[in-house]
């Protein structure tokens, strides 16, 4: 399908199968930039990395299935299986462990280090989650810190939270503009 994209790399059945235009990317593994056909600046490795990507531009998946879902998103990296797995157009996000903001569908401006790094998050944006199961629970939350294993764990819609700390506010549900710091502060 390549028309006119240049300095394309692929690597794998069915890499970049779908480029039309798009130049400057990369695909390793099976179906890796699958379906991307203008996309540009993309990099894919793991199977089914960056797969649904049609135009999102300066992406970089490392990990099966990263970022997987993906149609129109920019300016994003996920690294680890299934981080930012259910993303499609939600943009500046970055996933770095195992299924770390992985039902991401439209937020963007998220950052998630760890295992399970909010996780639930759907539409929720400019959350920071640093360490495993931080903010995990988060939906539609807005704008919340977690810093420390299991932080604001069971946060699902609070909004400008704080928590530093290990367990710090972990039971805060729908709780705004709360500040936790220490090992189970607020718990």
């Amino acid at each position: 399908f390549n028309t006119t994209g240049e300095g394309n790399t692929a690597t794998g059945a069915a890499a970049l199968r779908s480029n039309t235009t798009g130049g400057n990317n990369v695909a390793n593994g099976f179906q890796a930039l699958r379906n991307n056909t203008t996309g540009n600046n993309n990099t894919a490795n793991g199977v089914d990395a960056l797969f649904s990507n049609t135009t999102g531009g300066n992406n970089t998946a490392n990990g099966a299935a990263a970022l997987s879902s993906n149609t129109t998103g920019s300016f994003i990296t996920a690294n680890g299986v299934s981080a930012l797995r259910d993303n499609t157009t939600g943009s500046n996000n970055t996933a770095n462990g195992a299924e770390a903001l992985l039902s991401n569908t439209t937020g963007s401006y998220n950052t998630a280090n760890g295992v399970s790094a909010l996780r639930s998050n759907t539409t929720g944006f400019a959350n920071t989650a640093n360490g495993v199961e931080a903010l995990s629970d988060n939906t539609t939350g807005f704008e919340n810190t977690a810093n420390g294993r299991s932080a604001l764990i069971f946060n699902t819609t609070g909004n400008k939270n704080t928590a530093n700390g290990v367990f710090a506010l972990q039971n805060n549900t729908t709780g705004n503009n709360n500040t936790a710091n220490g090992y189970q502060a607020l718990d």
